[in-house]
Formats: C-alpha cells, structure tokens, sequence
C-alpha cells in the first residue's frame, strides 16, 4: 500500500535540549495531529501519515543542510514507518522564524515543494529578497493571521487603558525595523508617544558585547516613567526576556522600579530554557499577548498525560527532553556515572506552566491546523476530487473546514481568523495561566471583552493627567505627549483631563471655585422676600399712609387759617403728588414685568413734576402776592388761582411731553443681564433710552433749583403764612438726595441700582412732607389753640 511521508521542519534553536524546551511541546502537538488523522478512516484512509523534525539552529548553513537532507536521504528516526526506504517528500512546516522558513523556501521553491508556514510570515521582504532566487511555481502559504491585524490590536489596547506614554523594543532585523517603522506614524495619529525604542540583537551566540548592550537597554527600559513597553519579536525573545532580571547588577536592584506591563506582538510565545524551571517569572506577570485564535481539543490532555518517555517508539525529542526537565535520568540510561536520581514515574503535567503547558497554545494550534492542511490536501489528490496540480487559488478566497473550525483564506493565500487577546498570570507558587480578556477580528477590534479592573489598571504616561480645572502645556523640546499642568484662565474652565484648552461657560452658567465644571447663575431682582424689599415696601406704604393721613387732616379743617392761607388747592394737589410719589416706589420692588417696565419712570417723573410744580406756583404766588401790594403795582391781575393752575399745568405738560417722547421711541423693557454679575443672572427694566432718563431727571433738577431760587429770595417776606422758608429746606433736601443719587446710582448693579433709585424717591418725598407739612400738621392736630389769625400773627 502507499505510504506518503509528510516531512515537518521545526526550529530547535540549539541541539542540546538543555537549552529549549520548545521541542516537546510543538513536537508532541505534531504527534498528537498525526495520530489522530492516522486513526480516522474519514482522512488519507489505507494510508498512514509519518513525520520527521530536523534542526536548523538558526543558523542559514544548517538550515540549508537539513532542507536538502529532507530531499535527498532519510537517515533519521521516522516514527511508525520502515527505515531506510527512500521517498519524496509531500510537504514541509515551516520554522519557528520568518528567516528560517525563507531560507527553506530557496531551496524548495526548486523543487515545487510546498511548504506551510505556522508562523507570520513577511512576504513582501520574501519577494524583494529572494525574488532572483525562487522559480515561479513557488509555493507558500500561512496558517497565521496577519500580523497588521495585531498593530490594530496594540493600540486598541493602548487607547481601551488611556496609555499614552509607552516604550517600543524590537528585534534588530528586518521585521523589526519594519514593525517600529509601522507603529511610529500609527500610533502618533491617535496622541501615542514613545518614551523609547530599543532594537535588541539578535543573539546568535552568546558574546560579551552583546551581553553588555542588552543589559544597557533593559536598565534604559527599567528606569524610563513609561511602564507600558510594546515588544516586538519571535519565540525565542521570551527565554530571553526571562534571562533580564538576573542581569542587573547587585547595586542597581534596589532602585530598580518594577511594575512594567509588557505587550507582546508578533510571534512570541512562552519559550522556556529546560535551566530556567526554578526562575522567577515576575517579569511577565500582567504581560498580554496576542494569541491566534484557537479551540479547544479534548484528546490532547489524555494524550500529553500518557506519554511514557521509555517507549522507543515515541516521538525522540522525549526522552532528552524529559530527563532535563525534570533533572533526573531514564532507567538505561548509558552514562557510567549515573548512580542515583533515577526518573521514577515523573508526569509531564506536574511541569510549571513557565515549561510546558497541558493545553494547545495559539502557535501549537497552527502547527495542528497546517498538518490538518496537508492531510486533507493529500485526501484530495489521493480521491481524485482535484483534476489538476493542487494550488491555492490566490484568485480568490478559499474556505475549508479543518480540525472541526471554519478556516478561510484570502486573496493572497492568508489565513483569515482573529487573534485571541491574553493576560498573562503568575500566582504567588509560580503557577502560570493564561486568561482570555478579549479578542480581535479580522478587520475589526471588539474592547468589550477587556475585563481588567480599572481601580487596579496601570498607568504609563510622560506627565501625570491634567485634572479638570487645568490644560495642558506642552514642555518645549519634548514629544506632545510631554507636557505641565497649569490652570485654567480666571472666568473659564476645564471639565476633563488632558484638555489641551479651556472655554468659557454659557452665558447662563459661571465656572465653579476649582474650574472644573459650570455652575446655573442664580436669579436676583429686588424682591418683597428679602430684607432690602420688604423695607422699602414698608417705608412706602407708612409714608403713603402717613401722607393720606395728613391729606385727610388738611381737608378736615379746610376752613382754618393755616390751611385757607396757602392755596388750599394746590396744597391738596401737592399731598396727592407725595401720596403717588410713595406710591410710585413700590413699581420698582418685584419681578420686573412689561407694564411696570413701561410706566414706573414715567410715573415716577410726572408724578415729582407735578409735586415740584405745586411748590413753584405756591412760591410764585408768594412773591406776586408782594409784588401786587406796592402802590401803582401792573401784577394785580396776574395775582390769582389762574397763575398757579396755569403753573402746575405748563409745567407738568413739558414732563409729560419728555416722557411721551421716551414711551414711542425707546420704551423700557424687561432684560436679563447675564454679563454685570459673574455669578446672578439680574431681572432688571432695560430703561431704553439712557438720555431719556436723564432728561426726565434733568427736568425734575430745572424745577427743584427754580423752586429753591424763588423759595430763597421769597424767605424774609413779612407774613406769618409765608411759606417760603419752608419750601427752600424741602428744596435743599431734595437737590441733595438727588445729587447723591446719579453717582450711587452709576456705581452700583442689578437690583442695588433699583433699590437706590427706590430709596431716592421715598426720601426726597419725605423731605418735601415732612419740611413743609409737618409743622402745619403739629399746629392742627396738637396747638389747635393758635390756628386762627390773630395767634398766628404773633408767632
């Protein structure tokens, strides 16, 4: 029967199997596939599947020596097969490195054998390398993801932890410089700096020289604020990774800071020395990864658990390996000094995870899926299902269905599947576990799977964040992701860290004591719940009653002396104006509305011109009165009720005139002012036009100053009702009130300006009843006794 042998290229690094302990672990999953595609009648039925692993120490020498020992010869142990009969190799699994499987492919290529890489592989640094060399029916395909797809993954992670301060460490080649050259511009576009790159060399052999600039480099990373470091590399840079911490120096361990949290990308794995089995692994505790995605394999466990390192016919890379993992020495061993520290039933699942790990890893998967590959490639040839020479069509995308999963390839021959996203854990005993936290698609990035506790998540920054309440500066000569706190301007705020500006709140809002956040301005007006209001109200309301009081009193005793020798008429209409005057005060306490807006300054200015008006034709009629008594006196017909009425009215006409004026060219209106106050919102009676006002003012200060001039010379006359004197220090107190007013009124805001103008009001109308009304008042109410003539005669 047939018998085709499919010939499996595994990279060991170095032969002595105290070095890596890698070969067990991809060697027992290459067992494990064989067998179960030997044992199932469904795939290469009546044909048994063999494989055999060479060693290319990474070195292209060696390498190419055993690509053409796979050509030529089989010398070498093939499990479950006859030696020494000659047969054509079917196809081969790549290294455990890029260069490795190329250099393989230069030979292959030759031959038109196939080979399947399991690793991520650059083609394009293939091509523009080997492109003299290979013939052009070569064959290549990948059983690993694009690695693009993991960039896309770094910085979602980067972005999902807000770590904008991370370090950059690759491997000194190709696909390292290729990685750096890739991630800069990626990474710099979302507002990722990098404390840091490092190229580590690649380690060949071990050199004093290189020694030394690896330690160089780790204390450079060790020392650097950055506590994220993105690395970048193949399998083996773990083991390597591992050998750090034990290359510090003594003095430089206690200021070392620890905490760094490393992501892997690229084809790194957990790569063990079998001398590294009692190392410290703490350098990698928190570490994630990025692992293709693989299932679940029920029979691997049970298969791992029994294998008997004794049975000839297992697989070779066993029996040394084995002897160095657990440090002791098979029975039949033939060393002539072994004498004790007999293996003695040892199981392979009590090895630390840091060594080998019971379960298939993302790259022993692919090693699984490419043998899976093969086989049913060979199926196909074997049924004749394919009619012509098996390729993959890099046409289009192919999709198949192996080891149970949905495996899709693109346009270039690629595998098509995610990446299975790894926090890597090392408990208190040293025991290592991998934990799903999240995953990637091809083409897109799912973060709702991160389950790391952010009350715990590490920082890596070049500056502390910028609280709220701060911006960012950026610090001359350094990257942007550098940069010092410092507030935000007075008036404007900053409501989340990092803000590279700050703003002003709306109009309706004022910043907060620390800028952090907006606050509502609250809204005042002069209102009847406040003490300044509730006063005012009160005082107009008792001088009003007071007033009314008074008023009343005057019209009672209409016929006395006191009251007939004063123009009774205009005294009426003079204590009517007051009452309105105090009236008038109480338009200004509340919310400011459309009506009270429109018609408070216009009462309040013909109201005190009418007052005012009252008091000048009283004064008038005074000196006329004099006037008319001198012999030969022209005045005797001007002298009468008529003069004054026409006074009071002309006079009042000429405010109401003003005010009319004001009321249909810019009437006053209800305004909110958001600006005056920083922290209130002022509900205030916009008057409109400000000249009006003041003309309204102007004209009530014309009438005071007249009234106050006639009042003075008009003192000294000689008559016992004479008013006069009365009228001038009513005058003198309102001229003063007013005086006060424009300046107190122009420096104060909202409703202080309004109670000033309220308060104004109510004294100077105060001033006026009390001067001139007060002392007539005393007489009738209390010295009845003199209000005749003759008494008031003798006063």
């Amino acid at each position: 029967r047939s018998h085709p042998f499919v010939f499996f290229l595994l990279l060991k690094v170095f032969e002595n199997p105290e070095i890596f302990i890698i070969p067990l672990t991809f060697s027992l999953n290459t067992s494990f596939a064989v067998k179960e595609i030997n044992e199932n009648p469904q795939i290469l039925p009546n044909v048994t599947l063999a494989f055999h692993i060479y060693d290319s120490y990474l070195n292209a020498k060696w390498t190419y020596y055993s690509t053409m020992l796979l050509i030529y010869t089989l010398g070498r142990f093939v499990p479950n097969y006859l030696c020494d009969i000659q047969h054509k190799v079917t196809a081969v699994i790549g290294g455990l490195d890029s260069q490795t499987s190329f250099d393989v492919a230069t030979i292959l290529s030759l031959y038109k054998i196939p080979q399947v890489a399991h690793m991520q592989e650059k083609m394009e640094m293939f091509y523009f390398i080997y492109s003299a060399f290979v013939s052009p029916g070569f064959f290549f395909y990948q059983m690993a993801p694009k690695e693009a797809l993991q960039y896309v993954g770094v910085l979602s992670l980067v972005l999902h932890f807000q770590w904008t301060w991370i370090g950059l460490v690759a491997m000194d080649d190709y696909n390292g410089e290729t990685f750096i050259q890739t991630m800069l511009p990626l990474f710099s576009k979302h507002s990722v700096c990098f404390a840091f790159i490092e190229r580590l060399p690649l380690v060949r052999e071990v050199k004093i020289d290189l020694v030394y600039q690896i330690i160089k480099a780790y204390y450079d990373m060790m020392k650097n604020k950055a506590t994220v470091i993105v690395l970048y590399g193949e399998s083996y840079t773990i083991a390597y990774l591992r050998w750090l911490p034990y290359l510090e120096l003594e003095e430089e361990k206690t200021s070392m800071p620890i905490g760094k949290v490393w992501i892997m990308v690229g084809q790194i794995d957990l790569v063990s020395f079998a001398y590294q089995r009692d190392w410290n692994t703490d350098i990698l505790h928190g570490a994630l990864s990025f692992a293709i995605r693989s299932s679940e394999l029920p029979g691997f466990e049970p298969f791992v658990e029994n294998i008997n390192p004794s049975n000839k016919k297992e697989n070779g890379f066993i029996k040394d390996v084995w002897e160095h993992s657990f440090k002791c020495f098979l029975p039949n061993t033939t060393m002539d000094k072994v004498q004790n520290n007999i293996c003695t039933g040892e199981k392979i699942k009590t090895l630390p995870g840091t060594l080998f790990e019971m379960k298939m890893t993302g790259h022993s998967y692919s090693i699984y899926n490419a043998i899976y590959a093969v086989a049913y490639a060979l199926h196909a040839v074997i049924s004749y299902r394919l009619k012509h020479r098996i390729t993959v069509d890099r046409r289009g995308p192919k999709s198949h269905i192996l080891a149970g999963d949905h495996i899709s390839f693109d346009h270039n021959g690629e595998l098509v599947v995610g990446f299975d996203v790894i926090n890597w854990v090392i408990s208190s005993n040293e025991s290592f576990y991998r934990v799903k936290v999240g995953w990637l698609n091809p083409g897109t990035v799912s973060e709702q799977t991160f389950t790391i506790n952010k009350d715990a998540q590490p920082l890596s920054l070049c500056s502390e964040n910028c609280k709220p309440g701060t911006r960012k500066k950026v610090k001359e000569g350094e990257p942007f992701c550098c940069y010092i706190c410092i507030p935000c301007p007075e008036g404007k705020i900053s409501e989340e860290q990092d803000m590279n500006d700050c703003y002003n709140c709306e109009a309706e809002k004022y910043p907060s004591k620390s800028q952090d956040f907006c606050i509502p301005k609250t809204v005042t007006y002069l209102s009847y719940e406040e003490y300044m209001g509730i006063t005012l109200a009160f005082l107009a309301l008792l001088f009003s009653l007071v007033t009314a009081l008074m008023l009343g009193t005057f019209i009672k005793h209409h016929n006395t002396p006191i009251v007939k020798a004063n123009n009774r008429n205009l005294t009426y209409i003079l204590l009517l104006s007051l009452l309105l005057c105090f009236l008038t005060a109480l338009l200004f306490i509340g919310c400011p509305q459309k009506v009270t807006c429109l018609f408070r300054q216009i009462t309040f200015g013909i109201v005190f011109s009418v007052a005012l008006s009252c008091l000048l034709a009283k004064t008038i009629t005074v000196v006329l009165a004099f006037m008319v008594t001198k012999p030969g006196s022209r005045l005797r017909k001007l002298v009468g009720k008529k003069l004054a009425n026409s006074i009071v009215i002309s006079c009042s006409l000429i405010q109401i005139h003003i005010c009319a004026i004001w009321l249909i060219n810019s009437p006053s209106f209800p305004n909110a002012d958001i600006h005056s106050m920083s922290k209130k919102i002022v509900l205030e009676c916009d008057e409109g036009s400000a000249l009006m006002f003041y003309c309204v003012l102007g004209y009530l200060g014309f009438l005071a100053i007249a009234c106050f001039t006639v009042a003075f010379f008009a003192r000294k006359l000689p008559d016992s009702f004479n008013e006069a004197k009365f009228i001038t220090f009513s005058m003198l107190v309102f001229c003063s009130v007013w005086l006060a007013f424009v300046p107190s009124y122009l420096s104060s805001t909202g409703k202080y300006s309004v109670a000033v103008e309220a308060f104004s009001i109510l004294s100077s109308s105060a001033g006026m009843l009390g001067c001139i009304f007060l002392p007539k008042f005393y007489i009738i109410v209390l010295r009845p006794q003199i209000n005749h003539r003759d008494m008031l005669r003798r006063i």
